[in-house]
């Protein structure tokens, strides 16, 4: 009997090929004679790479670029056997690589995840696969883009200041230093996030707050925005600002949209897709899935809610396992999961969760499995 195991990554605690061996150990605990398959997921944020590396065979590379903060890092990217590169903009401009006290919304540079681009064109990428998520950034793209040659200039015809702060003294942009292996390279980019770059729903009013922005830096970075937005639709004769996704990644989706001319896809399709999950759901019996906290936003393009609607399709039931369950995540049940469960077996602090997340995971997927077990059993 065939158990699919694809579970995204349980964030501060467990990639997710380790979620999906825990699962696999408590479903073997319940049914030795379980054939269990793990399809290691994530919806384009953090845990991307890994997920896609585990299912594809690929190679881990690093490379050296700027932090958002201009501060040497050790970057980590993938490469396909067919020629892929796979990046997270967060392993190069990531929220979480800079202390809450250190944290400069103003400064921070996405220039370190054009760094990691063109290393991945140096390669000879044919297509590039760029993960949206957790970034420090809000500059629109800026830094990535004055990576890749682009020059923004201001009023003396001074390169700007890293930031999306300098945006605001935008004169004119030079893009004929732009890197040319791009026209040439399919840009897909991997986002759950829909929102524009400006306005009450764009980069800086909905992320500016949770990257350090105060209301009045929330204000200014949405002007700014808004400038990188004008002279952009000057230069290329299209304004894509209120493309979906343009507000992603502190507005680097914008750049993508505008300059690199990228596929936008929910990241959970491409991991599925690359991961073969609909190949592997086929003539299953049952799919756990999961990720560290869900509830009714778990249905906007999220991991559980992508593996679900693929499992529902093959007519597979699935289950899902949670750090936590969240206000309205009944929702999920109208979207194909047919249980989700909390980990916790008790009160408990979250240190200890997180440090007990590996058995906690094997301990609900023991009591699931021995749950549907009695239902087919009585069925029968």
């Amino acid at each position: 009997m065939k158990i699919v195991i694809a579970p995204d990554s349980f964030k501060e605690s467990l990639t997710a090929p380790e979620v999906a061996e825990a699962i696999a150990a408590g479903v073997r605990q319940a049914m030795p004679q379980a054939q269990t398959l793990c399809v290691p997921m994530a919806d384009g944020g953090e845990g991307t790479v890994a997920a896609v590396l585990a299912a594809t065979g690929g190679q881990w590379r690093t490379t050296a670029v700027q932090g958002a903060l201009g501060e040497p890092l050790q970057a980590d990217w993938g490469w396909l056997p067919d020629g892929t590169a796979v990046i997270e903009m967060a392993a190069a401009a990531g929220l979480e690589q800079v202390a809450p006290q250190d944290r400069k919304p103003m400064q921070a540079s996405s220039f370190g995840v054009g760094q990691l681009v063109a290393a991945a064109l140096d390669a000879g990428a044919k297509r590039i696969i760029l993960g949206l998520g957790g970034s420090s950034t809000t500059d629109g793209g800026a830094g990535m883009l004055s990576a890749l040659g682009l020059r923004l200039l201001d009023g003396a015809g001074k390169p700007l200041a890293p930031g999306g702060a300098a945006l605001r003294e935008l004169a004119s942009i030079d893009d004929g230093g732009l890197d040319p292996r791009l026209a040439s390279t399919q840009v897909v980019i991997a986002s759950d996030v829909n929102n524009p770059l400006c306005g009450p729903r764009g980069a800086a009013h909905i992320f500016g707050p949770q990257k350090g922005a105060d209301p009045a830096q929330v204000a200014g970075l949405d002007a700014a925005l808004a400038r990188f937005a004008d002279l952009s639709a000057r230069r290329l004769g299209r304004d894509m600002r209120d493309e979906p996704g343009a507000g992603a990644a502190g507005g680097l989706g914008f750049a993508a949209h505008a300059y690199l001319r990228a596929q936008f896809r929910p990241g959970v399709e491409i991991v599925a897709e690359l991961g073969g999950l609909a190949r592997a759901v086929q003539g299953a019996a049952l799919v756990f899935t999961g990720e560290g906290r869900m509830d009714a936003q778990t249905l906007n393009g999220k991991t559980p809610a992508g593996v679900a609607r693929i499992a529902q399709a093959a007519g597979v039931p699935v289950v899902a396992l949670a750090g936590s369950l969240g206000e309205g995540y009944e929702a999920l049940y109208e979207g194909g999961i047919s249980a989700a469960f909390s980990l916790a077996p008790g009160p408990i602090l979250l240190p200890e969760a997180l440090a007990r997340a590996a058995q906690l995971l094997t301990d609900r997927a023991r009591d699931a499995t021995r749950l549907w077990l009695a239902g087919r059993r009585h069925a029968l």
